[in-house]
C-alpha cells in the first residue's frame, strides 16, 4: 500500500514554486545582476527536491486548526535555508551533481556560488519580515525559531566537518546523535513543524509535541540517509561516498566503538584513504555488517519513529493531518524498502 505522506509530497511538491520564484524575479535595470545572482538562484530553486520541509510547515499549521496559507512565508524561509545549505555544502564536500544537475559552484564558480548561498540566507528572515499577513508578535516568535535553527545547523556542520578534518576516530554514538540532531533534526523536522504550529495558533502543548515529533523523525531521517548511502541504490551518484569522504555516520561510529581491534584498524585506514575503489567500499560495508552496525542504526531509527508516534498520541490534532504525520514517520524509515 503506498505511503500517504509520499503521496502528499508527490501531489503538493510544486505548490510553492510560483511563490518561491517571486523572490528571484526582480525588476532590475542591471542585466548582469540577473545573470550572476537571480537567474542561478531561480534555476536552483526550480530544481527543488520533494520539499518536505516547507510542506510539513504548512501541514502543521493545518493540523492545529490554522490556515496553511498563513505559513507560506515561513515555509519559503525554510526552503531558502535548505537551498543555501546545499549550495554551500556542495562546495565544502566537493560535490559534482545536485538533484541530477552540476553543482552551482561548477557552473557559476565558487565565489558566485557562495554569494548566491549568502543571498538565500538573507531571505530566511526577509521572507517573514515582509509578510503582511503575520502580526509583529508572530513574526518575532517565528524569526527566533528560524535563527536558532540556522545556528544549530551550522554548529552540527562544524562538528561533521571538523571530525573528518582532524581525523577524529574516538567518537561515541552519543557524539554522533548530538551532531546529527544539531545538523539535521532541527531544520528537517522540529522547526518546520513548530513554526507551522505557531502560525496556525497552536497551543504551547501542541507546538512542543510537534517539535519533539520533528526532532525524533528528523534524526531518523538522517540515520536512514546514512544507511541508504551504504546499502541503497548502487546506481545512485552518491552511493557510498560517505565512506570515501570518511564521514562519521552512526554506522561508522558504532563500528569504530564495537569492532575487534584488527577490524577497527582496517576501518580507520579505509575511512582515511578517500578511496573510491568499489572493492574497498564493499569491504567497509562488510566490516560495518560484521560489527552489527547496520542493524543497530536501522533499529535505532525505528525506535525514534515509535517514540515520535507516541508523542502525537498526547495532543489534539486534525485527524487527517495526524494520519499524514504518522505516515511521514514511517516514510522516513521505509525508504530502504
Amino acid at each position: 500500500m503506498p505511503n500517504a505522506f509520499a503521496a502528499y509530497l508527490a501531489e503538493h511538491h510544486r505548490d510553492l514554486d510560483a511563490y518561491l520564484d517571486a523572490f528571484f524575479t526582480k525588476k532590475t535595470e542591471r542585466a548582469d545582476l540577473e545573470r550572476y545572482l537571480y537567474a542561478p538562484l531561480r534555476a536552483f530553486s526550480q530544481n527543488g527536491g520533494k520539499r518536505h520541509r516547507p510542506l510539513i510547515c504548512l501541514l502543521a499549521a493545518r493540523a492545529v486548526g490554522g490556515d496553511p496559507a498563513q505559513a507560506h512565508s515561513a515555509a519559503a524561509a525554510i526552503e531558502h535555508f535548505q537551498s543555501a545549505a546545499l549550495i554551500h555544502d556542495d562546495i565544502a564536500d566537493k560535490g559534482q551533481l545536485r538533484r541530477g544537475k552540476p553543482c552551482m559552484y561548477l557552473t557559476e564558480g565558487i565565489g558566485r556560488a557562495i554569494n548566491c548561498g549568502d543571498y538565500d540566507l538573507t531571505l530566511v528572515t526577509d521572507a517573514v519580515l515582509r509578510d503582511p499577513e503575520l502580526t509583529d508578535s508572530v513574526k518575532i516568535r517565528v524569526l527566533g525559531e528560524l535563527t536558532a535553527m540556522m545556528q544549530r545547523t551550522v554548529e552540527g556542520q562544524a562538528l561533521d566537518l571538523g571530525w573528518v578534518q582532524n581525523e577524529r576516530f574516538d567518537l561515541t554514538v552519543d557524539d554522533y546523535l548530538a551532531m546529527a540532531t544539531l545538523k539535521t533534526a532541527h531544520y528537517s523536522g522540529a522547526v518546520p513543524l513548530a513554526v507551522g504550529a505557531i502560525i496556525g495558533g497552536g497551543s504551547d502543548e501542541q507546538i512542543e509535541a510537534l517539535r519533539s515529533f520533528g526532532l525524533d523523525t528528523g534524526l531518523a531521517f538522517q540515520i536512514q540517509d546514512d544507511l541508504l548511502n551504504l546499502v541503497g541504490n548502487a546506481g545512485d551518484k552518491d552511493f557510498r561516498n560517505d565512506i570515501t569522504e570518511g564521514k562519521r555516520t552512526l554506522v561508522a561510529v558504532h563500528a569504530l566503538e564495537h569492532a575487534e581491534p584488527a577490524a577497527r584498524a582496517e576501518l580507520v585506514n579505509i575511512l582515511s584513504s578517500n578511496s573510491k575503489d568499489p572493492a574497498v567500499l564493499d569491504r567497509a560495508v562488510q566490516l560495518f555488517e560484521a560489527s552489527g552496525s547496520l542493524s543497530f542504526a536501522h533499529e535505532y531509527a525505528l525506535k525514534l519513529t515509535a517514540r515520535a508516534k507516541s508523542t502525537l498520541d498526547r495532543i489534539a490534532l486534525d485527524s487527517a493531518c495526524r494520519e499524514l504525520l504518522l505516515a511521514m514517520a514511517d516514510f522516513f524509515v521505509e525508504r530502504l524498502k
